[in-house]
């Protein structure tokens, strides 16, 4: 079958390798893409916004899946506008929810209602809008710190603040309010009640009835070692992780994954896709904190690798209504994914910098994020740069593979953290660990 993945960053061109093994592919088209997706497809020149164009591209390919990588096409309606066209409708199937189920990502207070509504665990909340800053404040006032304060849309993962010091949380406050810390995004605010716990990554596939269980990971989310200085899309990330044991598991997938779905259901919202629950382990018990309606990143670049079972399998179980037929089947290993940036990142970065030791690594996995290719040399192009991913039979084996990879490749102003994994070695429980914006 022909596919079309959109997406440009690590996880798309992890998704795009993945797909490429299938053996149920024919051709692969890429949209943007980038210079390490053309190893295994072709870069598609169609502008997705313009739907009549997308429209006689996907016909004259012949596609029949279409992947949607990030979220933010999901959220604007990129499904609803090929699944309602009447010259594609039945012949595409696009893997990615509905406009109206991306709303679990797109605005925190309709996931957090969604889940109240359908008893899934999570933190206790409320929500403000425009004008209600003393309103807030108040609220603020009676609440024991720390303070969680998330921006209600989209924020590039970053619209999340956790702070213990009132006045900067109402600082923060009404610079989303007013627009100008987030811009439409912050002006609805979600106050949430503090989880102290560890944080962790589910994921899942579904066709909208059934649906499996993904290997779950661990992302880092501030720039330096220890979780210090900003946060960041992500800057590693490990899987299995070792505190979500079977039991744990067994939770998430009885009293948050499950009641999701059946709650989508009962609710009346069509969902297909992925979805990615944002969990803190809190004491042994699992609670949401966020859902994403697509693939965490870099978390996708240490779970596809352990992915065994062909993806385009589950792609076609979404296009037939035919999951629950497909099987699952995961490495055992430990994949420890080392995430590299640019200068100035996550603020303003350098880009254009020469990047080199890509051909000397040979026990990795390396997916590109922001790169471009300039005169025939492969250079800088975003803040995330390149993901490396190492396998071992356990996770110090993995976390030493990784660095020695990512340390054969070089560029100016290269950003790394060297702890990635490092707490999941020292932990022997979650007991203790501080939550993680």
């Amino acid at each position: 079958m022909n596919v079309l993945l959109i997406g440009s960053g690590g996880r798309e061109h992890a998704m795009a390798w993945k797909i490429a093994q299938s053996s149920l592919l024919d051709s692969l088209w890429v949209v943007p893409g980038n210079p390490g997706m053309v190893r295994h497809g072709r870069i598609a020149e169609v502008d997705i916004n313009d739907h009549k164009a997308l429209r006689r591209f996907l016909l004259e390919k012949s596609i029949r899946i279409v992947v949607v990588g990030p979220e933010g096409p999901l959220v604007e309606g990129l499904h609803d506008r090929i699944a309602d066209d009447p010259q594609l409708a039945g012949q595409v199937t696009v893997i990615g929810p509905r406009k109206e189920a991306a709303q679990l990502e797109g605005s925190k207070d309709f996931a957090k209602e969604f889940m109240f509504r359908h008893n899934i665990p999570t933190a206790a909340h409320r929500t403000f809008v425009k004008g209600q800053l003393q309103d807030a404040v108040e609220h603020l006032e009676r609440m024991s710190s720390p303070y969680v304060i998330k921006a209600d849309g989209l924020a590039a993962g970053k619209g999340v603040v956790i702070t213990s010091d009132r006045k900067e949380a109402t600082a923060v406050i009404k610079g989303m309010l007013d627009g100008s810390s987030f811009g439409a995004a912050g002006e609805r605010v979600v106050i949430e009640q503090f989880l102290n716990g560890v944080e962790l990554s589910a994921f899942l596939i579904t066709d909208g009835e059934a649906f499996k269980m993904l290997p779950a990971a661990k992302d880092y989310k501030r720039l330096g070692d220890g979780d210090s200085g900003p946060n960041t899309g992500g800057m590693g990330a490990v899987s299995p992780v070792p505190f979500a044991d079977k039991e744990f598991m067994q939770k998430v997938h009885d009293r948050i994954a499950a009641p999701t779905i059946r709650g989508l259901r009962k609710d009346g919202i069509a969902y297909s896709g992925f979805l990615f629950m944002g969990l803190m382990n809190v004491n042994g018990e699992p609670y949401v904190i966020e859902y994403n309606v697509r693939m965490g990143d870099p978390e996708t670049e240490a779970v596809l690798p352990r992915l065994r079972s062909d993806l385009l399998d589950l792609f076609e179980g979404i296009a037939t209504g035919t999951l629950s037929e497909r099987h699952v089947d995961v490495d055992d290993r430990t994949a420890v994914t080392i995430v590299m940036a640019s200068e100035g990142y996550p603020g303003k970065v350098v880009t254009g910098r020469a990047i080199g030791g890509l051909e000397l690594v040979r026990e990795a996995y390396v997916f590109h994020a922001g790169t471009a290719e300039k005169d025939g040399q492969l250079v800088t192009a975003g803040g995330r740069v390149l993901a490396v991913t190492a396998f071992g039979k356990d996770l110090e084996q993995a976390i030493a593979s990784a660095y020695r990879s990512a340390s054969l490749i070089d560029f100016e102003g290269k950003v790394m953290r060297t702890d990635i994994g490092h707490d999941l070695v020292r932990m022997r429980t979650p007991k203790g660990a501080q939550q993680q914006a």
